[in-house]
């Protein structure tokens, strides 16, 4: 399994999305309270930073095309468009670590949530 640091959980803010690259892939950052999630950043649509999208609630929404979707497991809320990856969440002595290769296996282990408590 790929665990990778993200950031000190410090620095997120409530509701106000964090976008982070990770190789190749981007990553979006969520606080909610004492609960962190972690979703792919990029639109399912077209390209879009979801972490520069309105968030309301525990569903971002592109800033682009509109489309929304559920913060906590990747669900597209509303239109056609595809899901999106959500991913688990864990804090290390502080630090936000997202496991980017359990996307699918979240649906697959019938998780409905990716998030973390602080």
């Amino acid at each position: 399994m790929n665990w990778h640091h993200l950031c000190a959980a410090a620095k997120l803010s409530e509701g106000e999305p964090l976008g982070f690259r990770v190789g190749e892939r981007r990553v979006a950052l969520y606080k909610f309270g004492d609960d962190i999630f972690a979703t792919d950043d990029v639109c399912s649509h077209a390209f879009a930073l979801l972490s520069t999208g309105f968030l309301e609630g525990h569903v971002i929404e592109c800033p682009l095309h509109g489309a929304m979707f559920d913060v906590r497991d990747g669900k597209c809320r509303s239109s056609a468009y595809k899901d999106i990856a959500a991913f688990k969440v864990e804090i290390r002595d502080g630090e936000v670590y997202v496991q980017l290769d359990g996307g699918a296996a979240l649906e697959a282990a019938g998780e409905s949530s990716a998030g973390v408590k602080l």
